[in-house]
């Protein structure tokens, strides 16, 4: 199998490049500064078809999964919080309900989502539940064909925004016939009552990116929002999180380029005892670092990717993810230290953007399973009998 790239891939990449050049570029400095999510940039996203790039053509999509992780690497590359926008609302929002959903729920839903005209959550980290998803404590009791749903979640992206439509939710829906939790996700649209996107978090990075708590209380939706089979909810956001950690690699895969980007530049300019520190072993060997991360990081997005796209057996598909996952993400966080150091004092500086990448890097070790679950993940899938 080949992971180069095709020719239209890479046209739609130097489109992709284009617009984040010319419409997130010149303005996220001040987006970060002010923590604006930029809605009408989004929209812009949607014309330009980043949201369907993983849905049928007849909800108004195309394209496949290495599309997307294209797109995700080149928004990234110009600023991390755009970039988890589009991976979320396509990988979190659109691809469990055009995965699991009835012909029903994607009708009503996916036009919209797939036009980038809305955007959807993906409820599943709670207060008490991180890595242990499983541990739901959010209920959703079954009565006179409502779902009534108490709860809380967190860090959830694309949840509070004026274009959020709807957010899919787990929750414990009863108990199994070996005392586990039967836990289920279900479709909860943006204006229900006793839905509450809670205030924006004040994060450490990703600042024009969307992310809320939820709460939930005493939230009733149809007995028909049940999103696929009661007691599936575990397997499927299993499911969308291995596609979700190829595409958070590819953002990673961003970051890095953005790295070695601006350190090659800096370090060709900044001039030292007379001559541009570039010359300096010191410096120009942590550059060549950077690249082979990005070579390397980028072999394996895409690699992963292909895998997808080609309908490869799931296990190797899910051992590929989150060995992309774990070594671009780590590398990325690698990589924004080396080129904070390569600006010395200038990169502890705002106005500069690698200030921004430095404090948008540390997370990708963290959503979308933990560079810890992924070492889990891979030493199962070299047949380790590990907890």
């Amino acid at each position: 199998m080949s992971f180069v790239l095709s020719r239209e891939h890479e046209e739609f990449r130097q489109s992709v490049r284009d617009f984040a050049r010319a419409e997130i570029a010149p303005h996220v400095a001040e987006w970060d500064e002010k923590h604006h999510f930029p809605i009408d940039v989004v929209r812009k996203m949607g014309d330009l078809g980043l949201f369907g790039l993983t849905a049928p053509e007849e909800y108004g999509g195309a394209g496949d999964f290495t599309s997307l992780c294209v797109a995700i690497e080149e928004i990234g590359r110009v600023d991390q919080g755009m970039g988890i926008t589009l991976e979320s609302a396509v990988g979190l929002g659109i691809n469990p309900i055009l995965n699991f959903g009835s012909s029903e729920q994607k009708e009503r839903w996916l036009p919209d989502l797939v036009a980038g005209q809305a955007l959807a959550g993906f409820g599943l980290t709670e207060p008490a539940s991180g890595s242990d998803a499983g541990d739901t404590r959010t209920k959703a009791d079954l009565v006179d064909g409502e779902w009534v749903i108490n709860g809380s979640k967190q860090f959830i992206t694309n949840s509070g925004s004026s274009m959020t439509s709807v957010v899919t939710a787990t929750a414990r829906t009863g108990t199994n016939a070996d005392g586990t939790a039967e836990v289920s996700s279900i479709l909860v649209p943006a204006d229900t009552e006793g839905f509450v996107a809670e205030p924006a978090y004040n994060k450490l990075g990703w600042h024009c990116s969307d992310t809320h708590p939820l709460t939930f209380t005493d939230a009733r939706v149809p007995e028909g929002n049940l999103l696929g089979r009661r007691g599936r909810g575990f397997a499927q956001f299993l499911a969308t999180l291995d596609d979700g950690r190829v595409a958070i690699a590819a953002l990673a895969l961003g970051c890095i380029e953005a790295c070695l980007e601006m350190s090659t530049q800096y370090a060709g300019e900044r001039q030292t005892f007379g001559v541009p520190i570039g010359r300096k072993q010191g410096v120009a060997f942590q550059i060549s670092d950077l690249a082979v991360m990005a070579e390397a990081a980028r072999g394996l997005v895409y690699k992963a990717a292909a895998l997808k796209d080609a309908g490869a057996p799931a296990a190797e598909f899910k051992q590929a993810a989150s060995i992309a996952k774990l070594y671009a993400t780590e590398s990325a966080v690698s990589a924004t230290r080396i080129a904070t150091q390569v600006f010395g004092g200038y990169g502890f500086m705002e106005e500069y953007s690698v200030a921004r990448f430095y404090r948008d890097a540390k997370i990708l070790e963290i959503g979308e399973g933990t560079s810890e679950v992924q070492r889990i993940v891979i030493a199962r899938g070299l047949g380790l009998p590990v907890e």
